[in-house]
C-alpha cells in the first residue's frame, strides 16, 4: 500500500537550476512505496495491467492524429537496473506501441555527426512509448569524465540539451527523465553476482573494475547534469535503485502518474457502427 497520497512526481523530482548533492540521497531509500519486495511486486503487475490500457489508449489515438506522446530516459551508473527496469517494467505493455533503444558507444557515422543527431533518429513517433536505456546525456557523462571531447565543447551541451527537450515538449512529448541513483557497495554487489553467475557473465567487462576508479568523477558529472537539465518541461527523477523492487515500481508509477494526466481517449469511428453492425447480422 502507499503510505500517503502525494504523488510520486512530487516526492521524486529534483527541483532544477539548484546544486544536486548525490550523497545526500540515500540509494536505498523507498520513498511511497509499497512494504516490502513481495508487495512491491504485486503492485508493479497491477500497475503494469493500467500501463498497457493508457498505452493502447495513446497508440490508438494516434491514428486520429494526435501527435502526443510519451519518452522514458533511464540514466545510470553500470548495474544501476536500466535493463531490468526495460524488462520488468516495459515487458508488460504492448510491443507495438514502444520504441527501445539501448545507446552504446557511437559508431564512427554516428561520430561523423552532430552528437544529438542519432538521437533523434530514435525518438518515438505518435503514440508510441520511447525508452532511451542511457541516452544523449552520455555525452556530457562519459565524455566529461573520459575527455572524449573539449571542456568548452562538452559545456555547451547542456544548454543544447535543453533547447532540444524543449522543441521535444513542443512537438507533444512528455519526457520522464529518470536517473537510477545506485550506491557503490551496492553497485561491487552485482559485479560480483555477474562473476559468480554462467548466464550473467556475459554482462561484465573487466574494464568494469577500471571505472569504479572513477565513480566520484561520474557523480559529480551526474550531479552537474541533473542541475543543469532539469527544468519544467523536463523535470528529473531521482529514483533510488538500490532496491530493485522499488526502482521498477517507482518508473512505473512514474509512467502511470504521466499518462493519466495526458488521458489518451479512443478515437470516435469514422463509420456507422449501427450499419455495419446491421450488415453483419443480416448476412446469410
Amino acid at each position: 500500500m502507499r503510505k500517503d497520497r502525494t504523488s510520486l512526481r512530487k516526492r521524486l523530482c529534483l527541483p532544477g537550476g539548484e546544486p544536486v548533492d548525490l550523497s545526500a540521497h540515500d540509494a536505498a531509500a523507498t520513498p511511497g512505496g509499497p512494504d516490502g519486495k513481495a508487495a512491491g511486486k504485486a503492485a508493479t503487475a497491477r500497475i503494469g495491467e493500467r500501463l498497457a490500457g493508457l498505452q493502447e489508449r495513446l497508440w490508438a489515438a494516434s491514428t486520429a492524429g494526435d501527435r502526443r506522446r510519451v519518452l522514458l530516459v533511464l540514466q545510470g551508473m553500470d548495474t544501476s537496473g536500466k535493463g531490468g527496469t526495460v524488462k520488468h517494467v516495459i515487458g508488460l505493455l504492448n510491443p507495438s506501441g514502444c520504441r527501445i533503444t539501448a545507446f552504446r558507444t557511437p559508431t564512427e557515422e554516428e561520430r561523423a555527426h552532430p552528437f544529438l543527431w542519432r538521437v533523434e533518429k530514435a525518438l518515438p513517433l505518435p503514440g508510441e512509448l520511447g525508452i532511451f536505456d542511457r541516452s544523449h546525456y552520455e555525452d556530457v557523462l562519459v565524455a566529461r569524465v573520459r575527455g572524449l571531447a573539449p571542456a568548452a565543447e562538452v559545456d555547451s551541451r547542456y544548454e543544447l540539451i535543453n533547447r532540444f527537450e524543449k522543441s521535444l515538449a513542443d512537438d507533444g512529448v512528455t519526457l520522464v527523465k529518470c536517473f537510477l541513483h545506485l550506491s557503490f557497495d551496492e553497485q561491487r554487489r552485482r559485479l560480483l553476482r555477474r562473476l559468480d553467475r554462467p548466464d550473467k557473465r556475459w554482462k561484465f567487462a573487466p574494464s568494469d573494475i577500471d571505472d569504479r576508479a572513477l565513480w566520484p568523477a561520474y557523480q559529480e558529472a551526474y550531479e552537474i547534469a541533473l542541475e543543469r537539465c532539469g527544468t519544467s518541461y523536463a523535470p528529473w527523477y531521482l529514483v533510488p535503485a538500490d532496491h530493485k523492487w522499488y526502482r521498477n515500481w517507482a518508473v512505473s508509477t512514474l509512467l502511470l502518474e504521466h499518462l493519466r494526466e495526458l488521458d489518451p481517449r479512443y478515437p470516435e469511428p469514422d463509420f456507422d457502427v449501427a450499419e455495419c453492425r446491421k450488415r453483419l447480422l443480416g448476412e446469410s
